[in-house]
């Protein structure tokens, strides 16, 4: 592309040549001439200077060090990730459905629509246009993808399942299967059948192998803009409002409502039947086990320390309870004495 071409996909400044051909995007320390990079991490600014790219997006603060042209953004990590969709070269919807592609006659096809080799389309569902859905795919009885919806391969999709306009949902991810419910009968579980499904707003991502239940009664809800890493599990009944992020190996238990723009860490958790407020954030391997009214950053796990002083303090864990109501006592003691002083 001509760099002047991307300056406008960008709404950047452009300060050098606009006929630049730009070939793909790198790091500051392994760009090469043709290629495009970016600073956005003041950690990697000694890099700057000895760049060999074409361009640099930068902030304007810093583009007078950059020995190439510049493109000036207020944000330049926004900038380099607008770039990289420039630059994709993940296959494109073509229209084309393979012959062993099985479709039910009543589910309704959108124009231009891929769908890879083996893929199933169940009956009553509807797939928007411009969607691509990969092999080995299922898109069960009912279920509806928006227009631009990306299936990578080995998506499954069961019944009663609404995703809406753009989504991504990486090989592996399940929507819609049962939540874990079952109801105790003198020892023995009898199951609750899910009658809810999924629903998922606009410009969601799922990551590879990450499961989201169906609702026992009502549907588990994702909001626009929510995005979803590998290996996370989404129980039954829990709302995500919009523009939450969840890391790999977290999870969210039955009826939990996350607010808007909440975030997860990694192997992060939140117990079942709580309400989280908007503007959460969760800490890695935190467990959130009460509801959380106030906005802020979140954190349980203790901080790495050697084994053998971890052993000492996780035998001091346990009388933590009797040392506080020893401290308690003691206060109360203090209390008195210096009431009878005075």
């Amino acid at each position: 592309m001509k760099l002047s071409d991307i300056a406008q996909q960008l709404e950047a400044e452009l300060v050098g040549d606009g006929e630049l051909e730009i070939t793909g995007l790198s790091t500051l320390e392994t760009a090469t001439a043709g290629q495009m990079t970016f600073l956005a991490n003041r950690k990697y600014e000694s890099q700057l200077e000895q760049t060999k790219a074409s361009v640099v997006i930068v902030h304007p603060d810093q583009a007078e060090q950059a020995p190439c042209a510049v493109l000036k953004m207020q944000n330049p990590y926004l900038g380099f990730a607008m770039a990289t969709r420039l630059f994709d070269t993940a296959p494109k919807a073509n229209g084309l459905i393979h012959p062993s592609a099985v479709i039910a006659e009543d589910a309704e096809i959108g124009s231009n629509v891929t769908i890879g080799a083996f893929t199933v389309i169940d009956s009553g569902a509807r797939i928007g246009d411009n969607c691509m859905i990969g092999a080995r795919c299922s898109v069960g009885q009912n279920s509806v993808l928006g227009e631009s919806c990306r299936l990578w391969d080995g998506v499954t999709l069961y019944h009663d399942v609404k995703v809406g306009q753009r989504a991504i949902l990486h090989s592996g991810s399940v929507l819609g299967a049962d939540g874990f419910g079952f109801a105790n009968e003198q020892g023995r579980w009898v199951k609750i059948h899910q009658l809810g499904g999924v629903t998922l707003g606009d410009d969601v991502e799922v990551g590879v192998a990450t499961a989201i239940d169906r609702g026992a009664l009502t549907d588990t809800i994702i909001g626009n803009g929510v995005k979803i890493d590998n290996q996370v599990q989404i129980a039954h009944n829990v709302q995500i409002k919009d523009h939450c992020a969840l890391a790999g190996q977290s999870g969210v238990a039955g009826s939990s409502t996350l607010g808007k723009r909440c975030t997860i860490a990694g192997g992060g958790g939140v117990s079942g039947h709580l309400e989280l407020t908007d503007d959460v954030h969760v800490m890695a391997m935190t467990m959130i086990s009460r509801s959380v009214n106030k906005p802020g950053m979140y954190a349980s796990p203790t901080p790495m320390q050697p084994h053998r002083d971890w052993l000492k303090n996780s035998v001091r864990f346990r009388h933590l309870d009797k040392m506080a109501r020893q401290i308690s006592e003691l206060q109360k003691s203090l209390a008195e004495l210096k009431d009878s002083e005075e």
